[in-house]
């Protein structure tokens, strides 16, 4: 039987993406009573991190854990995959010996090639090309605060990287406008646009993009291999730093989100992520419950 994996949030329809995000929500509640789901009890998941993480492994190996499971991390220098050996024979030993693997690399060609040769689901934790886990704690961060997103306006502010492709691919799955400001040669895969052409609206100018807008999220101006371009980056971005005065451009009641890490005074201003409309810590919390969620579903649905 050929595995159901998550490498984007096109790997659910729209009532399996409400239907994840709903048992999250109701995953975080269960913890709060001291009650956990047993779905791993005697399960094992081996995370493939070719890049370093902060969130995705602690969120990861602690949801493991608390649905009763266990985990074997690899880091960049952990697994012979260093040295050369194939994505694919990896794929073949790893899927006889665990239940799950989470892989968070670099090209997106890697983790479909993990996914196409293992005979167990393939998470992915994140690549350039998108954050499709972030994109689950996100929805769920905005529905627990304003509820369903059908309808509402949504703005990206910064680089059209990984995360913003994941925001596209959400705008159009659960029928929500998004408007993304980026400068001239940081927009985002043309691929991804033209998927997404009819809920999203590109423009060079933040405050367009974020009037009216019901969320505001940024991101770092350089991610993780881009450090070298991080002077001519920040010299690119400055006029896209969500401050207050931004801010105001949007409904009085908008929240701010953040994947982190964040850099205050560059992409965000202090007053911002860390003011009232700030929900970055419940966002990095969610990442636990709406995978914990995911990873039941997938168990389920690959059983």
């Amino acid at each position: 039987m050929t595995s159901r994996h998550f490498l984007s949030l096109n790997d659910l329809s729209a009532s399996e993406l409400k239907q994840v995000i709903s048992r999250a929500i109701a995953m975080k509640a269960e913890l709060l009573r001291g009650t956990t789901s047993s779905i791993m009890q005697g399960k094992i998941g081996v995370l493939v991190f070719e890049k370093n993480s902060t969130r995705t492994r602690v969120s990861f190996e602690c949801g493991i854990a608390q649905l009763g499971g266990s985990t074997v991390f690899l880091g960049p220098a952990e697994s012979h995959l260093s040295r050369g050996e194939s994505i694919e024979d990896t794929a073949r030993v790893v899927s006889r010996m665990a239940n799950l693997i989470v892989m968070r690399t670099g090209a997106h060609e890697r983790i479909e090639n993990m996914a196409r040769c293992a005979s167990v689901p393939v998470i992915n934790g994140l690549t350039d090309f998108n954050h499709p886990c972030q994109l689950l704690a996100d929805l769920q961060t905005y529905m627990e605060h304003r509820g369903e997103m059908a309808g509402i306006t949504a703005a990206w502010l910064g680089d059209g990287n990984n995360v913003c492709h994941s925001w596209m691919n959400a705008a159009r799955i659960l029928d929500f406008r998004l408007n993304i400001a980026t400068p001239e040669g940081f927009r985002p895969d043309h691929k991804v646009v033209e998927r997404n052409r009819s809920n999203i609206f590109l423009t060079e100018d933040p405050a367009d993009a974020v009037r009216n807008a019901s969320v505001v999220i940024t991101d770092t101006w350089a991610s993780m291999g881009q450090e070298d371009e991080q002077s001519e980056r920040d010299s690119v971005f400055k006029s896209y730093c969500v401050d207050s005065k931004l801010m105001q451009c949007a409904k009085k009641d908008a929240l701010f989100m953040h994947c982190l890490p964040a850099y205050r005074g560059k992409e965000v201003a202090a007053e911002v992520i860390d003011g009232p409309q700030s929900v970055v810590f419940d966002e990095a919390e969610n990442r636990l419950h709406a995978q914990k969620s995911l990873m039941e579903f997938l168990l389920a649905v690959n059983a």
